[in-house]
Formats: structure tokens, C-alpha cells, sequence
């Protein structure tokens, strides 16, 4: 199982967290990885920038992460662990 979370604390709020979360779910439904993935929000990582979203997948964390990026992120992070997997 690979674990998700996005923050949607004020400052990710502010910078696009909603969409990131949308495009996240519709990845995860267009490749039917729903039963192996697991998406959630979660407030202040301490890891603010200046520009993007933070979010964590398994134990590892990235910053700056943006709608226009998080495809590419979840096809090495999350299908590449995936296929590693089994």
C-alpha cells in the first residue's frame, strides 16, 4: 500500500492544494490504483516554501509540487514503487 498525504494547511491551501489533490484522484482512478494507494490530507508538514505544495509519499517528502508537475511524480513515486512491488 502506498500512502499519500497532502498538506492543506493555509499555505499549501493558498498555493494549490485542491488541485493537486484533484489531479492526484483522477491519476489514481484513470490507472486503477484505488485498493493500492491511499490519499490523504494532512495539515502543516513543517515544510513550507515559498512556491508549491508539499506532500509525502511512503516516508518521503517533496515541496514545490504543483498540478502541472504532479503527474510526472506519481508515475516514478507511485507506479514505478507499484511495479517494483509485485
Amino acid at each position: 500500500m502506498i500512502t499519500i498525504k497532502v498538506c492543506v494547511g493555509s499555505s499549501c491551501y493558498l498555493k494549490g492544494a485542491s488541485e493537486v489533490i484533484q489531479c492526484l484522484e483522477q491519476l489514481i482512478d484513470c490507472h486503477g490504483v484505488k485498493h493500492d494507494v491511499v490519499l490523504k490530507g494532512s495539515f502543516c508538514m513543517d515544510r513550507c516554501t515559498d512556491e508549491g505544495v508539499t506532500l509525502k509519499i511512503c516516508d518521503h517528502h517533496h515541496q514545490e509540487v504543483a498540478p502541472e508537475t504532479v503527474s510526472e511524480l506519481f508515475y516514478s513515486e507511485v507506479l514505478g514503487k507499484r511495479k517494483g512491488s509485485g
